[in-house]
C-alpha cells in the first residue's frame, strides 16, 4: 500500500436552505486546528457571504478556479462558480434553488473525473425540493451513479456508512421495505459484497477484509421456521463469495451483530435493507459517521445527516460529520493498492 499527494477536494453546495453552508464555513474555520485537506466549494460567493453574515462569523471568501483553490485555501474559503445562483434563505427551502444544488453535484463529478479534484464530498440535499424541480432519482447515490456512466453503462453504486467503530452496507438502498424484499437476490448480494471487498482492500488498506453478512428475518430465519430467504437467497450468495476467496460470514442474526464484541470480529457488516444497516451506525456514531459511495470510478463521501432546516443559519450545526467526510475522502484518495 502506497500513498500519494491528493488534489483539493470538490465540495458540493448541497441544499442551499439547509446546514450545508453552515458546516462548510465551520469546517474551513477549523482547517488549521485539524490540519484539514484543501477543499473548494462549488457554488456562488454571494450565498456563502450571506450565510456567514447570518452566522455572525468573519470568513474571507475567494472566487477561484479549480487550479487556484489549493493556494487560496490557507487564507480564504475557495469558491468555484457553477453558473447557478442560490436564492433560498436558511430554513426556507425554495424549489428555484434546485438548479444550484444539482449544478454543484454535476460540476464536482466533472472535476474529479477530469483530474481537477481528488474526490467528491457532498453536502446534504433535500430530495423533496429536488423532486418538485423534476429530479427523478431516489437519492444522491443513484444520481452519482448515472453521472459516472461510461459508454452508457451505469455502475452499481454501493452505499457504505463508515466510522472508526463500525462500517455498514445495505444491499438494497432507497426503496420501500416491500420493494427491498422483491429486489433482494443472491446475485445482488454477491455483486455488492464483491465491490465492498475490493474497495476495502484498495481504498481502506485492509489486506483481507472480514465481512459479516446479516440474515433478513428475525434470528436469521431460525432454520427456516421464521422465513426461508436465508436458505434460498443468502446462503447461495455466501457460497459464491467464499469460492471467490472472500472472507464472508453469515447469515447472522441482525439483532446480535452490532454489540461491541461482535463489531470487533469484522471490518464491515453487509445488511439486507436500509434501516437494518443504518439504525446501528446512527446509534453508535451519529455525529461522525460518513456516507461513502463504493463502486464508482471516483471517490465520494458525505456527512451522514440531513439538511436540518430547523437549525440552518443558527450556528448550532455540528460540522463533525463533514469534517470526517473530508478527512476520509483525502485518506481514500491518497491510498492505492
Amino acid at each position: 500500500m502506497v500513498t500519494h499527494p491528493v488534489k483539493p477536494l470538490a465540495l458540493t453546495l448541497g441544499e442551499p436552505a439547509g446546514i450545508g453552508p453552515d458546516i462548510t464555513i465551520a469546517a474551513w474555520l477549523r482547517r488549521r486546528e485539524l490540519n484539514l485537506p484543501a477543499f473548494y466549494l462549488l457554488g456562488d460567493e454571494a450565498t456563502i457571504a450571506r450565510r456567514a453574515g447570518a452566522l455572525g462569523v468573519d470568513v474571507k471568501i475567494a472566487s477561484v478556479s479549480e487550479s487556484e483553490a489549493e493556494a487560496a485555501f490557507a487564507d480564504a474559503l475557495p469558491v468555484v462558480a457553477t453558473g447557478e445562483t442560490a436564492t433560498a434563505e436558511p430554513g426556507k427551502p425554495d424549489v428555484s434553488s434546485a438548479p444550484a444544488a444539482l449544478a454543484s453535484i454535476r460540476q464536482a463529478v466533472a472535476d474529479v473525473r477530469a483530474g481537477r479534484a481528488g474526490a467528491v464530498v457532498t453536502n446534504p440535499i433535500a430530495k423533496s425540493v429536488l423532486y418538485r424541480a423534476g429530479f427523478r432519482h431516489p437519492g444522491h447515490t443513484e444520481f452519482l451513479a448515472e453521472l459516472a456512466a461510461q459508454d452508457g453503462c451505469v455502475p452499481q453504486p454501493v452505499m457504505m456508512l463508515w466510522s472508526p467503530r463500525l462500517a455498514v452496507v445495505p444491499v438494497t438502498i432507497h426503496v420501500s421495505l416491500r420493494e427491498a424484499l422483491s429486489q433482494l437476490t443472491s446475485e445482488l448480494i454477491v455483486s455488492t459484497v464483491r465491490i465492498v471487498a475490493t474497495e476495502l482492500k484498495s481504498r481502506f488498506g485492509i489486506v483481507r477484509p472480514r465481512i459479516a453478512i446479516s440474515g433478513l428475518n428475525p434470528h436469521a430465519g431460525e432454520d427456516g421456521s421464521l422465513g426461508h430467504e436465508e436458505q434460498t437467497i443468502i446462503a447461495p450468495a455466501l457460497k459464491a463469495l467464499r469460492n471467490d476467496g472472500i472472507e464472508a460470514r453469515g447469515p447472522l442474526p441482525a439483532d446480535t451483530m452490532f454489540h461491541e464484541a461482535a463489531r470487533n470480529t469484522y471490518d464491515c457488516a453487509v445488511c439486507m435493507y436500509h434501516d437494518q444497516a443504518l439504525i446501528p451506525i446512527k446509534t453508535v456514531a451519529f455525529e461522525d459517521a460518513v456516507n461513502v459511495t463504493l463502486g464508482l470510478p471516483f471517490i465520494r463521501t458525505s456527512p451522514d445527516h440531513g439538511t436540518a432546516f430547523d437549525i440552518a443559519g443558527s450556528g448550532k450545526a455540528n460540522p463533525a460529520s463533514l469534517i470526517a467526510a473530508l478527512q476520509l475522502a483525502s485518506r481514500m484518495a491518497a491510498t492505492t493498492s
